[in-house]
């Protein structure tokens, strides 16, 4: 009898522990994303409260989550680092620098979007890479860092030689993709070419005389990720059921879209605020074939060898998995 109540003592400890674990996790959620139809997962996971359901069957009732939305990688960079930022959806190139810049600490929970970037322009007299000239002005969402400026110094390496890859930098500003948008639209500011996104390329397209000059497919020769969800290996180890959550929201928000795209659709118009955009052009894009809503992550390796290569980070990573924490690699490149 002693035993068993023993026994029973025990058991009540450990769940007590365990409770106490649980609950020692944050109460509060904080996931940065930019602009775009490519972050639909994201939004489909705030419209749908799925990150405070899946935290709820975790043992976390009560989880608030907030939405930050910024306009590039910068200022995501120094929130994953400071941990004002939990989890941040961003281009790959930006997670290679926080890897690298970090010791491996920064790393991706998962694939987000694979999709083409676009690079257009209404210069009549550019049709390829080496026409630009120093009257150009090309808008990207951060110079250097994000994924549209290391495609551009990509696309140059292979114009004008691998040493002069950083030669069209000077050309490149800094808008986030509303802002590059109107200013390509109106013609404004000098902005004459956009490293562009959906739907904002499909707005840019209809200007006459624009046109494409070449895509990121182009330049990494074949489908490549365009987002990841990055966040740090301290957030992980302290809230590893949060960050579990977060994880199975993900693959729940996807696996919503990829059934109903029309719906994602509508979601996107609604949640985005996007009144420039019809539903019928929205479902297209989405539904296209170089478009996709997985997990699984593509090129880039790739871009990180690149990147290596030229000095923007110190050391290559060995494999795929060095870049993605186990939940989120898979059979990806």
């Amino acid at each position: 009898m002693r035993f068993h109540q023993t026994i029973v003592a025990l058991c009540v400890v450990l769940a007590a522990i365990a409770a106490t674990n649980v609950r020692a996790e944050v109460s509060e959620i904080t996931i940065a994303q930019q602009y775009g139809v490519s972050f639909l997962p994201l939004m489909v996971m705030q419209k749908e409260r799925l990150v405070e359901k899946h935290a709820a069957k975790r043992g976390l009732p009560g989880v608030t989550v907030k939405w930050a939305k910024v306009a590039g990688p910068s200022v995501m960079n120094d929130g994953l680092i400071s941990g004002a930022l939990h989890f941040a959806a961003q281009g790959a190139p930006s997670l290679i620098t926080l890897w690298s810049k970090t010791g491996g600490q920064i790393k991706a929970m998962s694939a987000l979007t694979t999709y083409p970037l676009y690079l257009v322009t209404r210069n009549p007299d550019v049709k390829t890479i080496k026409d630009f000239s120093s009257k150009d002005k090309i808008a990207v969402p951060s110079v250097k860092i994000s994924t549209q400026a290391i495609m551009l110094q990509m696309a140059a390496a292979k114009a004008f030689g691998e040493k002069n890859y950083a030669k069209l930098d000077p050309l490149t500003v800094s808008l986030s993709h509303p802002d590059a948008t109107l200013a390509f639209l109106g013609n404004t500011v000098g902005v004459d070419t956009h490293f562009s996104t959906s739907p904002f390329y499909e707005q840019e397209i209809k200007v006459p005389g624009a046109h494409l000059i070449t895509t990121s497919y182009e330049i990494l020769g074949g489908p490549a990720t365009a987002l990841v969800l990055t966040s740090s290996a301290r957030f992980r180890d302290a809230n590893p059921n949060a960050f579990k959550a977060v994880f199975e929201a993900l693959s729940e928000a996807i696996d919503i879209i990829n059934k109903d795209k029309r719906a994602a659709s509508k979601l996107y118009l609604e949640v985005a605020h996007d009144t420039m955009s019809a539903l019928d052009d929205v479902v297209a894009m989405i539904s296209d074939k170089d478009y996709a809503f997985t997990l699984e992550p593509h090129k880039v390796l790739a871009t990180a060898q690149f990147m290596a290569k030229i000095g923007s980070i110190r050391l290559a990573p060995a494999s795929i998995n060095d870049l993605f924490f186990p939940e989120g690699a898979g059979k990806g490149d």
